[in-house]
């Protein structure tokens, strides 16, 4: 495992980690209350890791077993079970994890306030805060992959479309004029897609550059924090714009190995 950004912060205690096969991060919103967060790892045997900021109990995994899934928003981790169950421990104040109804999962995502969920039939469900209407996902259909922001909600269909739901300042009408998406990530107020050429797409707030990633190629996955943004190449090479404050677009060194 490697990390960039503050070393001795305990969300980078990641080093002895091995056989993960999926790792999230938390908290996506940065603000001066939430500037603290945890990293959790999957392990290939379905067990679960986590380290960080603790204060509401997102990192007491020890316990779990048979995860498929996970992911990580603002003080809480979500998991999908081997069989379309979910688990989450954390806060709970907005109603982020009340997700021990949900059934037949098979995707995940944790924005810092809301949860997304995405069902075997290509349906989408949410819970949690609804302030921008970032939960009105219940029309969706035919969905492969979903992706949760500060105040928005994203999805990539199965042919390539993309939807949005929540605060349009998000890029919600550049967004819904994308095709041929493969991959989606959602940041605090950007949102960034793949698509299946390898070219990059980047919508919304460009305060700390973190849209600039037009000129990317040969990209197979990307990822949005808070105000930057990540992209794998099919080589292995990790691609980094916007905010490096704290060092987390100190990528160059890395060479990630694909499974």
């Amino acid at each position: 495992m490697v990390t960039a950004g503050i070393p001795e912060a305990p969300e980078c205690g990641v080093g002895t980690w091995n056989n993960i096969v999926a790792v999230a991060a938390g908290n996506v919103h940065t603000f001066s209350n939430t500037g603290r967060s945890h990293t959790v790892g999957l392990r290939a045997d379905g067990t679960v890791l986590a380290v960080g900021w603790n204060g509401d109990g997102q990192c007491d995994v020890a316990d779990w077993a048979g995860v498929v899934g996970i992911a990580a928003g603002w003080r809480r981790t979500l998991s999908v079970l081997a069989d379309g169950t979910v688990r989450a421990v954390g806060r709970d104040k907005e109603g982020a994890a009340d997700v021990g109804t949900w059934s037949e999962i098979v995707d995940i995502a944790a924005g810092d306030w809301h949860s997304v969920g995405l069902r075997a039939d290509g349906t989408v469900v949410a819970a949690g805060s609804n302030r921008r209407g970032q939960c009105r996902v219940t029309g969706w259909r035919n969905v492969r992959a979903v992706a949760a922001g500060y105040l928005h909600t994203v999805a990539v269909t199965e042919d390539g479309r993309v939807h949005v739901a929540g605060d349009p300042s998000c890029g919600g009408v550049a967004v819904s004029d994308w095709r041929d998406v493969s991959r989606v990530s959602a940041g605090s107020y950007h949102t960034v897609a793949v698509d299946i050429r390898g070219r990059v797409w980047a919508a919304g707030h460009n305060s700390h550059g973190q849209c600039d990633v037009s000129s990317w190629r040969d990209v197979v996955a990307v990822a949005a924090g808070s105000t930057h943004t990540l992209g794998l190449r099919g080589d292995g090479v990790v691609l980094a714009a916007g905010n490096n404050d704290d060092g987390q677009c100190d990528t160059t060194k890395w060479q990630i190995r694909r499974r």
